[in-house]
C-alpha cells in the first residue's frame, strides 16, 4: 500500500537516509522515496499508517 508524508525538518542527505532508514526499522521491505525539497515521503509498505508516523518521529522529524 502506497501512503505519503509531509515531514519537516529535514535539510540534507543525511536526514533523507534517516528517514528512510527509520521506515525500514518498522518494515524492512519498505520502499521509501523523499523529496527534500518539498518534504514529502513516499512509503510503499503494509504496516499501519502510525508505526511508520512513529518511527519518522522517533529519529526527530515531525509528521505533519
Amino acid at each position: 500500500m502506497s501512503q505519503k508524508f509531509q515531514v519537516s525538518g529535514m535539510s540534507c542527505g543525511h536526514c533523507v537516509s534517516a528517514v528512510q532508514n527509520a521506515v525500514q526499522t518498522v518494515d524492512p521491505e519498505a520502499q521509501v522515496t523523499v523529496d527534500l525539497e518539498t518534504g514529502h515521503v513516499d512509503v510503499l509498505s503494509a504496516q499501519p499508517r502510525q508505526d511508520i508516523v512513529a518511527a519518522i518521529e522517533n529519529a526527530g522529524y515531525r509528521v505533519q
